[in-house]
């Protein structure tokens, strides 16, 4: 029989073979580590201080039962959950109207607006770690206001980096949104933010989205400001963990049970929002 017609630009199956190797290979190497996490989450431990066993000899579900008694998780989950939480609504909140002052409007000084806002993105965290520091305890001194060790310091500190990037990327992804459609509403009778609030947000979901999961993972898994700024009280998950490392061991099925416990919130919330992620940070670069 004659072979298979095969079309002059297809690609050839030496690439296509490559691709599958790389790919699988890819794969493994970004799976591994995730299955060593779950393989040792679920070993006692002494099973885990010795020697490593891919396959484990014995099984228990005690580590996900001990973790919330071994340190105060639950108290470290919820301190995240708000400050995470208080971040990325004060983040979206305020991008969403500077982005739509900077996509609909001029005014004097914009293009130095919006060159200061990215060029913040080029310092490092740790450059500002001292002078957060010391502002928020001369605040402390001179008025009472406790920003240091609360959580209200650690959600300033944390909208000091994620604001400057929501409101680039948002106001990117607003300059795609055709400005006839604030127009068509103001001759509705909608004024400006009648317009923004009926007309642009709907548009700008998927922008939206895509600044709110970066703001969450940014506060949610931040450990260098939240090992500084908080005390027990207001202690994250992030610098929680280091309580599962004691004087005279470390417990290691447990800090990979709760890697894996606090890890959840962010994995579930990226595969529901994958749709509009991918759309809100492709969408604003090709419109």
């Amino acid at each position: 029989m004659p072979s298979a017609y095969r079309s002059p630009t297809a690609r050839p199956m030496s690439f296509i073979w490559t691709r599958r190797i790389v790919l699988t290979l890819m794969a493994i190497f970004a799976a591994l580590p995730v299955y060593v996490m779950i393989s040792t989450s679920l070993k006692p431990l002494q099973d885990v201080t010795g020697t490593f066993q891919w396959i484990p000899a014995h099984l228990t579900l005690r580590p996900y039962v001990d973790i919330w008694h071994t340190v105060p998780l639950a108290h470290y989950f919820l301190n995240s959950t708000i400050v995470a939480g208080a971040a990325t609504g004060l983040s979206v909140l305020i991008a969403i109207f500077a982005a739509y002052a900077v996509s609909r409007y001029h005014f004097r000084g914009k293009r130095v607006f919006t060159i200061t806002v990215l060029s913040t993105q080029m310092f490092p965290g740790i450059l500002f770690l001292l002078p957060l520091f010391l502002i928020f305890v001369n605040i402390g001194n001179a008025t009472g206001i406790a920003l240091y060790g609360s959580r209200a310091g650690l959600i300033i500190t944390y909208l000091t980096f994620s604001l400057p990037f929501s409101i680039w990327m948002l106001a990117g992804y607003m300059e795609s949104i055709p400005r006839g459609l604030d127009e068509a509403a103001m001759v509705d009778g909608c004024g400006p933010l009648g317009a923004l609030f009926r007309v642009v947000i709907p548009a700008a979901i998927p922008g939206i989205v895509a600044v709110a999961v970066y703001a969450f993972m940014t506060a949610w898994s931040e450990v260098l400001f939240a090992s500084v700024m908080t005390n027990d009280a207001t202690r994250t998950l992030a610098v929680g963990l280091r309580g599962y490392s004691t004087q005279y061991d470390v417990y290691w099925n447990q800090v990979m049970a709760a890697s894996l416990v606090v890890s959840v919130p962010v994995v579930a919330g990226f595969l529901l929002l994958q749709r509009y992620l991918v759309t809100g940070l492709t969408a604003g670069a090709v419109k």
